[in-house]
């Protein structure tokens, strides 16, 4: 069984955090689903990833292709053809308790700065602790990352 991590963006943005998270899974080995809601979100997030740091390659792609279930990270609005042992919901994508159950790990990264992402996190934790999730809590309001609440 998985669990649920909560990153709570104060310092730094999206484009520069997912690209760190991302390098991490992909050092453990497991596929990535990048789920978001919003298909042009998507395609700007695709964009900054593919404008990295020249020493950080992160070979990604969009869901649609044709070679979707081959990607080592897939950013998509929905299901994810590429078999994740990860998954990373961004700007409030639904996760499910049993998705953090089949997975090796879910990522919910929200904007500290937004208050309805606050409050839509907040209802993904109370929802997937609520189902037994273990799930833990990290801010980088003191300027790094630090764990702040666990549960299960």
């Amino acid at each position: 069984m998985g669990a649920a991590f909560f990153y709570h963006l104060t310092q730094r943005p999206l484009e520069a955090t997912l690209p760190m998270l991302l390098d991490k899974a992909r050092g453990a080995g497991w596929r990535v689903a990048v789920r978001g809601v919003d298909e042009a979100r998507l395609d700007w997030l695709d964009e900054r990833l593919w404008q990295g740091a020249d020493d950080s390659f992160l070979p990604h792609g969009r869901a649609g292709g044709p070679h979707d279930a081959l990607q080592p990270v897939l950013l998509t609005s929905g299901a994810a053809a590429n078999d994740p042992q990860c998954l990373m919901a961004v700007d409030g994508a639904e996760v499910s308790a049993e998705e953090v159950a089949a997975l090796e790990r879910v990522c919910v990264l929200f904007d500290g700065g937004d208050p309805q992402a606050v409050d839509r996190a907040r209802g993904q934790w109370k929802a997937l602790t609520g189902a037994g999730c273990a799930a833990q809590y990290w801010s980088e309001e003191s300027g790094r990352w630090e764990k702040k609440a666990e549960s299960g």
